[in-house]
């Protein structure tokens, strides 16, 4: 036994690491990628292992609801690109809703964006959101 554990220790230090054009060195470890102008301090989205946690996106303010939505989705979209990944990837989507009466117009939209099968979902009414916007959207993709 304690042969073996100067080669266990030889064997885990010199393994190689191939780190990717995008910085990914294939460990299990967290990547942050930082968030472009964001309102508070978080990262854009955080890579850990095969699956990317993309934090909440809210579209451009001040017009409709439907345009609010569309560009919501966009900055999803976004920020998936970012990770080399589309709507395709998403696995579970997380929907901030500040009226639940809206839950029917954002389908409409949701669904014509997102690939079906759809991914899991959640939607949850609140009573603010950041910038007074009216949808935020938060997604786990697998890569």
């Amino acid at each position: 036994m304690k042969a073996l554990i100067p080669l266990l220790a030889l064997a885990t230090s010199s393994c190689a690491v191939f780190i990717g054009s995008d910085g990914w060195d294939g460990r299990r470890k967290l990547v942050h990628a930082e968030a472009e102008g964001a309102l508070g301090p978080y990262s854009g989205h955080v890579r850990a292992g095969d699956l990317v946690f993309v934090s909440g996106k809210i579209g451009e303010g001040g017009g409709t609801f439907e345009h609010e939505a569309a560009t919501a989705i966009d900055r999803v979209a976004a920020e998936l690109a970012r990770a080399r990944l589309s709507l395709d990837d998403v696995v579970s989507a997380t929907v901030y809703l500040t009226d639940m009466e809206l839950y029917g117009a954002f389908n409409a939209i949701y669904a014509a964006r997102f690939p079906a099968p759809y991914p899991a979902r959640a939607c949850v009414e609140v009573g603010e959101l950041p910038g007074g916007a009216r949808v935020e959207i938060v997604v786990t993709a697998r890569r």
